[in-house]
């Protein structure tokens, strides 16, 4: 591996302190002249948010990324490995998507207004996400939206 290649091991969920982790570690590399970064991914998912932020961020630096599959990839965790011009993984992978949930404090009370802003709001987690993978895949957008939806 030349010297400026560097590998990053991702086994984690995706959060806020992953993800910034994943951010900084980059940045800092890039700074000190990396301009290949191999990611090794695997996830139980996680933040929508989170993950879509990484994906933006991996595919706009001045690096050649590969993401490397190397066990279980859940759902936001399918977008962070779409962001390589080239993707990598291991036979025995595993790929898993699902809709976007959103999780409630046990005692928490909505409104109708409220509920139905929540719904907006994850449907258009589903459709970023669903964007996401079909710019980097064969499935449209169509059939990845209906993926999503085929666990329920």
């Amino acid at each position: 591996m030349a010297e400026d290649d560097f590998v990053i091991k991702f086994y984690t969920p995706v959060n806020e302190a992953s993800i910034g982790t994943l951010m900084r570690t980059v940045d800092q590399r890039l700074a000190a002249g990396a301009r290949r970064f191999t990611v090794l991914i695997s996830t139980s998912g996680g933040s929508v948010f989170h993950g879509l932020t990484a994906y933006n961020h991996l595919t706009g630096i001045p690096a050649h990324v590969t993401p490397h599959h190397i066990g279980s990839v859940v759902w936001i965790g399918v977008a962070l490995y779409c962001a390589g011009r080239q993707r990598i993984s291991v036979p025995q992978a595993r790929f898993l998507m699902h809709p976007v949930s959103m999780n409630f404090r046990e005692a928490a009370s909505y409104e109708e207004p409220k509920l139905m802003e929540l719904v907006k709001s994850l449907r258009v987690d589903m459709e970023n996400c669903a964007s996401v993978i079909a710019a980097n895949t064969r499935q449209s957008k169509k059939q990845v939206l209906r993926a999503m939806l085929a666990r329920m």
